[in-house]
C-alpha cells in the first residue's frame, strides 16, 4: 500500500470511529447571554462546534444531567424567582433541544451549584448568599417533585475580611455510595457533610472536614479510588487532600498544596481558585486559577493521593471560572468567562500535561461546562 493510501486510509478508520459528543454550557447573567447554549465535541479530533442556544433563563449558572442523559437541570432564574429547573433533553433534525419540564423556588436565594445523585432520586442545590443547602426529590421522569429540606449555615471564619463574614455554601455533591452529601463552605473555611435519605429526600447534618484557616473552600472532587477527597481553595489557592472513610463519612486532612506560587501571584491584580476535576483514571488532577487564567496539573502519587505539581497551562481564554473533562479524560474543555470562549485541551493519558487543541468557540459568560451524551453522527 503507498503512503497515500495508508494516509487516505488511516484518515477514513479515524473519522469511521469519530463521534459527536453534547456539550452543554451554563452561563452568567451577562448582557450578550440569553440561558443554556449547547455545542459538541469531536471525539476523535477534540474540535468543539459552534454553540447555539437551547434554553432560555437567567444565569443559568450551573448544570447537572440526569443518569438517563434525557433531563437537564438548572440553577437559574425565571420570571424573576431563583428557581432550579428540570428541562427535558432531545435531540431533533441532529440539534439538542430542550423543553422546560417544570421549576421549583429555591427558596433562599440563587443557587451557586447543584448535583444530582447518581440513583436520579434526589438533587441538592448550595446557596453562595444564603449561606444554605436546599434538598428535592424528583419524579421517576426526572421533573422536580417537591423541596425536602432547606438548611442555614450558621457562623463565619473572619479570617479573610469581607469574604468570611457569614457562610457561604459553594458546591454541594454526593459520596460515591449516595449515603452522605458534602457542602464546601468557603465562608466557614469547612466541608460540612450529611446524611443523606434518599427515600424522604431527607439531610442531617453529619460533622465536617476542616481546612487551613482563611482557605476558603469552594469546590472538592472525589478520587475514582474512593479513599481520597481534594478539595479546592478559593482564597488562597490551594488544593487540600483529605482521606475518606467511607464507612464512617468523616473526612481527615493530610496536606495542602498551591495551585500557583505566590511570586506568580504578586504580578497578578486579582486571583482565585475556581474549579476541580480528577481524571478518570486517577492518575491527575487539575484546577483553575482565575487571574493567573490557568488550568494547575498534578500527578498523584497511588499510595497516598498526595500531589506533585505537574505545571500550569495558559486557557487561552480569560477568567476560567469553569473547566471540565470529558468521560474518556482525552479532552479538557476550559471556559473563559470575561472573553466569552470555551477552548479545547489534548491531555497526555501518560504525563497529564495539557496540549491546546486549537479549538475554541465564541459563546457568551461561560461558567459551566457539562459534557454529555454521545450523539452518534
Amino acid at each position: 500500500m503507498t503512503k497515500t493510501l495508508f494516509l487516505a486510509a488511516t484518515l477514513m478508520c479515524s473519522a469511521a470511529h469519530a463521534q459527536l459528543r453534547d456539550v452543554w454550557i451554563g452561563t452568567d447573567s451577562h448582557p450578550a447571554s440569553k440561558g443554556i447554549y449547547h455545542a459538541t465535541l469531536n471525539t476523535e479530533t477534540g474540535k468543539l462546534s459552534a454553540s447555539h442556544l437551547a434554553a432560555q433563563i437567567d444565569g443559568p449558572g450551573f448544570l447537572a444531567l440526569h443518569p438517563s442523559a434525557k433531563v437537564l437541570y438548572a440553577v437559574g432564574a425565571l420570571g424573576g424567582k431563583d428557581v432550579v429547573a428540570a428541562y427535558a433533553l432531545a435531540h431533533v433534525d441532529g440539534k439538542a433541544t430542550l423543553k422546560l419540564m417544570n421549576a421549583l423556588d429555591i427558596g433562599d436565594g440563587g443557587g451557586a451549584h447543584l448535583a444530582l445523585d447518581p440513583g436520579g432520586k434526589m438533587l441538592l442545590t448550595a446557596q453562595y448568599g444564603g449561606g444554605s443547602v436546599a434538598a428535592f426529590s424528583l419524579n421517576p421522569n426526572g421533573s422536580l417533585k417537591a423541596r425536602t429540606a432547606l438548611i442555614k449555615h450558621e457562623g463565619g471564619a473572619k479570617v479573610v475580611a469581607g469574604r468570611q463574614e457569614g457562610s457561604h455554601a459553594h458546591w454541594v455533591g454526593f459520596s460515591p455510595d449516595k449515603r452522605f452529601a458534602f457542602v464546601p463552605d468557603l465562608g466557614l473555611d469547612r466541608v460540612v457533610i450529611y446524611k443523606v435519605n434518599l427515600a424522604s429526600g431527607g439531610l442531617a447534618p453529619h460533622g465536617f472536614g476542616a481546612l487551613p484557616p482563611g482557605a476558603g473552600p469552594r469546590h472538592m472532587a472525589f478520587h475514582p479510588g474512593g479513599k481520597w477527597i481534594y478539595v479546592l481553595n478559593e482564597l488562597d489557592l490551594s488544593v487540600s487532600l483529605f482521606a475518606y472513610d467511607a464507612a464512617a463519612g468523616t473526612m481527615t486532612i493530610k496536606e495542602t498544596v498551591p495551585t500557583v506560587s505566590k511570586a506568580e501571584l504578586a504580578r497578578e491584580q486579582t486571583s482565585s481558585a475556581s474549579e476541580i476535576h480528577v481524571h478518570p483514571s486517577g492518575k491527575f488532577v487539575y484546577a483553575a486559577n482565575r487571574g493567573h487564567d490557568t488550568i494547575s496539573a498534578f500527578a498523584v502519587n497511588p499510595a497516598s493521593g498526595a500531589l506533585k505539581a505537574i505545571g500550569n497551562t495558559h486557557v487561552r481564554g480569560a477568567t476560567p471560572r469553569n473547566f471540565n473533562l470529558d468521560p474518556s479524560g482525552k479532552w479538557l474543555l476550559a471556559a473563559g468567562q470575561d472573553s466569552h470562549t470555551l477552548a479545547s485541551f489534548a491531555v497526555d493519558a501518560a504525563t497529564g500535561a495539557l496540549t491546546y487543541n486549537r479549538s475554541v468557540i465564541q459563546t457568551p459568560a461561560p461558567i459551566c461546562v457539562l459534557p454529555g451524551a454521545v450523539v452518534q453522527r
